[in-house]
C-alpha cells in the first residue's frame, strides 16, 4: 500500500511530485528546498537559515507521516557550493545530534529557484 503526505506545514510542491510518500514502513521526502510554507517565498539570508528552513519543512512532513527526525536513516543534500559544507554541517547538526542517518553531500550546478541548498530523506516508520 502507498500512501501520499501533505500539509499545509510545508511548502506546497512546485511541480508534479508528492511532499512524500509512504510505502510499506519507509516514508521517502522529495527534496526540500528553503520555501517559506506560509508566504511561498525563498527565505532571505544564507546557507544557514536556507539550511534551517529546509529541515524544518522536513521535520513538518514527517511529523504528518507520523515520524521524526530520530527516524530519518537516509539523507541527499545537494549544495549550490561546497565552500558553504562547514555551515551547513553546524545547522544540520543541530537537528541531527543523537540519531544521524547516512548522508551523501553533492555540489550541484544548479538548484531549483536558485537556492543554496536542497535536502531529500528516507525515514523508517516503526
Amino acid at each position: 500500500m502507498v500512501e501520499y503526505v501533505f500539509t499545509d506545514r510545508a511548502p506546497k510542491p512546485i511541480g508534479p511530485y508528492s511532499q512524500a510518500v509512504i510505502a510499506g514502513n519507509f516514508v521517502f521526502l522529495s527534496g526540500q528546498i528553503p520555501i517559506d510554507p506560509k508566504t511561498g517565498e525563498i527565505v532571505d539570508g544564507g546557507i544557514r537559515d536556507q539550511t534551517r528552513r529546509v529541515l524544518e519543512n522536513i521535520k513538518a512532513i514527517l511529523e504528518e507521516a507520523g515520524c521524526s527526525l530520530n527516524d530519518v536513516v537516509s539523507v541527499t543534500v545537494f549544495l549550490k557550493d561546497l565552500s558553504h559544507f562547514n555551515d551547513f554541517n553546524e545547522v544540520y547538526s543541530d537537528y541531527f545530534s543523537e540519531n544521524r542517518p547516512a548522508r551523501s553531500t553533492i555540489q550541484a550546478a544548479a538548484l531549483p529557484k536558485n537556492v543554496l541548498v536542497e535536502i531529500a530523506a528516507i525515514a523508517y516508520k516503526k
